[in-house]
């Protein structure tokens, strides 16, 4: 009895392991799909232009076709997954997102570099609908707050080493620049590419007795609520060292001072978001999260001084990067057991978060031209944004009440052979 106590204890070591171990991948796979492939692109643009790569409208489109492909990346990463596997899917778009820096190191062509920004993209997309669902499930659920707030932490790095390693390697040149971020994405798809969970584990998790499905209420007013907050961002992300550099008169390098600042809250965010989490239920952490978030977007155009633009930075950073764990968890506490339909609602709240993000900053550029560049409307739109979706969810949990053994916190993990 007592060998066999041991050999339970050593086996679940291991699966634990091997499990945090999918979690590292899932977080290279933030990294390089969303961290460098999105933002390494922002301090890159105006070397492009510099270098004479492209003219500065066209090099403006190039940046649009990697929207354009994450959107397309977050509808069709699961059917794609569905047709050739998901831990082959899942090291392919590594590996086209790594290809894709290679290649922009050669401007053959705008229709080259357009078709790699856009192939960029879709791995994106694809990886951001695909790697954490794939790898929770295999994770006890009292750790899967900190879980998913390691993995989405890739993207805030990706923001942090867009302000810092990118200008480190534009003083060797901007192919250069190119390949060394490749050089950089390619070791990230090496030490992810073992980590992923075999599919026929994958699949043996998805096999549950059944359960009632919440109303579909539910999940439609959490799709409008990630949705809004993606546009309740939109102030900060575009506009805010614009603010700091010519609305307040601080110039462009203070105004770098506080996309630093945000940089850092996106790194840290999904961190703590997840750490609370797991001490309070993602719904609850969620409605939290959207109550300060209302309030440091409204803080640029209150005029509260420089201490409070710090902390407006610093906390609007963290929950852009911080939501999407609370989000994956939230949809996960609605579809305790059914983990197919928690990919699929996961896909659907991406597609909704990247069509109103974008729809929000052509929106607001408008807003900002017509108004006679007026910054404090725009954040004040931002805030009433945060606060519809606040105002949503609260509705949404007396309307659309979720059975009470789906508001129990799950814990019979998904797949005992994998957890904690």
């Amino acid at each position: 009895m007592t060998a066999h106590i041991a050999h339970h204890i050593d086996e679940n070591h291991s699966n634990a392991r091997g499990a945090w171990r999918g979690v590292l991948s899932a977080f290279c796979a933030s990294l390089i799909g969303i961290g460098l492939a999105r933002f390494a692109y922002t301090p890159l643009l105006p070397a492009i232009v510099g270098a004479h790569w492209f003219e500065p409208s066209a090099a403006a489109y190039l940046g649009a076709a990697n929207l354009t492909g994450y959107l397309a990346g977050a509808l069709l990463g699961r059917m794609i997954a569905q047709r050739i596997s998901m831990s082959l899917t899942l090291r392919l778009m590594m590996i086209v997102a790594t290809a894709a820096f290679f290649a922009c190191a050669f401007p053959i062509g705008f229709v080259w570099f357009f078709v790699w920004r856009f192939a960029a993209g879709l791995a994106g997309g694809a990886l951001m609908v695909l790697a954490a669902p794939t790898i929770l499930p295999h994770v006890s659920p009292s750790r899967r707050g900190l879980a998913s707030g390691v993995i989405f932490m890739g993207i805030g790095a990706g923001v942090a080493l867009s302000g810092t390693l990118v200008p480190l390697l534009l003083q060797q040149g901007l192919r250069a620049t190119w390949l060394g971020l490749g050089a950089l994405s390619l070791l990230l798809t090496a030490i992810a590419w073992f980590g992923w969970p075999s599919d026929s584990t994958t699949a043996g998790a998805a096999h549950h007795h059944a359960v009632q499905v919440p109303a579909r209420g539910a999940l439609r007013a959490l799709y409008v609520e990630y949705a809004l907050n993606a546009a309740g961002w939109v102030p900060h992300m575009i506009f805010l060292v614009d603010f700091v550099a010519r609305g307040m008169g601080k110039g462009l390098q203070v105004g770098a001072e506080y996309w630093v600042l945000f940089g850092i809250g996106a790194t840290l965010g999904p961190i703590l978001a997840g750490h609370l989490a797991d001490r309070t239920g993602f719904g609850a952490a969620m409605r939290f999260a959207f109550l300060l978030e209302a309030v440091a977007v409204a803080i640029p155009a209150l005029g509260f001084g420089q201490t409070w633009l710090i902390v407006s930075s610093l906390v609007v950073g963290a929950f852009v990067t911080g939501t999407v764990p609370l989000m994956l968890g939230r949809i996960g506490e609605l579809l305790p057991h059914h983990p197919a339909q928690q990919k699929a609602a996961w896909g659907v709240a991406t597609v909704f978060f990247a069509l109103f993000q974008a729809g929000a900053a052509y929106g607001l550029s408008f807003v900002f031209a017509r108004s006679g560049g007026n910054y404090q409307m725009l954040f004040l739109i931002g805030t009433a944004a945060i606060i519809l979706a606040l105002a949503i969810d609260l509705t949404a949990a007396l309307f659309f009440r979720v059975p009470r053994s789906q508001k129990t916190r799950d814990t019979t993990p998904s797949d005992p052979d994998l957890t904690d």
